[in-house]
């Protein structure tokens, strides 16, 4: 199966990094997609440290900007989908 991967501007994963200590500082940066969706409830998202809504969203390449409240709802609705968003 062929990796997908999308031009990311700068921030992401390892690849980025790899590729600029390679090219000292230059080169271009790519993301490459989880291969898995989060399976969290909105439970778990609600009850969910900061530091982990940061890592999951810059895990698929989300901004992890602004407060604890606005990551977690950009988290929910980003994430759950249909009846599992309105509990």
């Amino acid at each position: 199966m062929e990796t997908m991967a999308a031009r990311y501007g700068g921030v992401g994963k390892s690849i980025c990094r790899e590729q600029q200590q390679q090219h000292g500082g230059e080169g271009q940066c790519y993301f490459q997609m989880p291969l898995h969706y989060p399976r969290y409830s909105r439970e778990d998202y609600e009850a969910m440290p900061e530091w982990q809504l940061d890592r999951l969203l810059s895990e698929y390449g989300l901004p992890a900007t602004g407060t604890l409240h606005q990551k977690r709802a950009f988290a929910m609705g980003t994430f759950l989908w249909g009846a599992a968003n309105h509990h």
